[in-house]
C-alpha cells in the first residue's frame, strides 16, 4: 500500500473508530478513557521562607541524607492547600492558617517522568521565633538554609525548587 493511500485511509479509520466510541453506552466510554488517559498522583508542597526570601526550611528524612521540603500526597477529595497545610503541621509541627498559605509562582509543576503533580505553596515564617518540632520517624531534622547555598538535595526537590530559582539545578 503506497503512503497515499495510507494517508487517506486514516482519517476514515479515525471516523469510524469514533462512530464506534460514541455508540457505546456512556459508562463504558468513561472507563476505557480512564484505561488509556495518564494518570498523575497530587501533591502539595509548602516553600517555608523568611520575608525576605533568604531562608528556606528544609527537611532531612528516611532513608537517605538528602534534604527535601514539607511536602505530601494529596487525601482523596483533599484540597491542595488543605494537603499543604495538614503535611506542614504533620511534618514541621507548624499550624498556618489557610489565607498565610499563598500560591507559589508557578503553582503547579507537573512531574512527567514520575506522573505527579506538585501544587505549591509559600509560606512567611521568622526562622528565629519560628518552632520546629519533628517526630524523628517520618522526619529526622529540620533547619534553616540560606536560599543561595542549600545542601544537598533529593533529585525531585532540586528539580522542583529549579522553577523557583533556587538549587543546583537553578539557572
Amino acid at each position: 500500500m503506497t503512503p497515499s493511500v495510507q494517508r487517506r485511509r486514516a482519517p476514515l479509520i479515525r471516523r469510524a473508530a469514533g462512530l464506534v466510541f460514541y455508540s457505546l453506552p456512556h459508562p463504558m466510554r468513561r472507563r476505557i478513557v480512564r484505561i488509556v488517559t495518564p494518570t498523575y498522583t497530587l501533591g502539595s508542597v509548602v516553600l517555608v521562607m523568611d520575608q525576605a526570601r533568604e531562608h528556606l526550611l528544609m527537611l532531612r528524612q528516611p532513608p537517605g541524607r538528602r534534604w527535601t521540603l514539607p511536602a505530601g500526597l494529596l487525601n482523596r477529595r483533599e484540597q491542595p492547600i488543605e494537603g499543604a497545610r495538614r503535611e506542614l503541621a504533620e511534618e514541621t509541627g507548624i499550624e498556618a492558617d489557610l489565607e498565610e498559605l499563598a500560591p507559589a509562582d508557578p503553582c503547579a509543576v507537573v512531574h512527567t517522568k514520575g506522573r505527579w503533580v506538585d501544587n505549591v505553596f509559600h509560606l512567611v515564617r521568622d526562622p528565629q521565633t519560628t518552632q520546629i518540632s519533628v517526630d524523628g520517624h517520618e522526619v529526622w531534622d529540620a533547619a534553616w538554609h540560606p536560599a543561595a547555598e542549600l545542601p544537598e538535595t533529593t533529585r525531585a526537590t532540586a528539580r522542583l525548587l529549579s522553577n523557583y530559582g533556587m538549587g543546583p539545578l537553578a539557572e
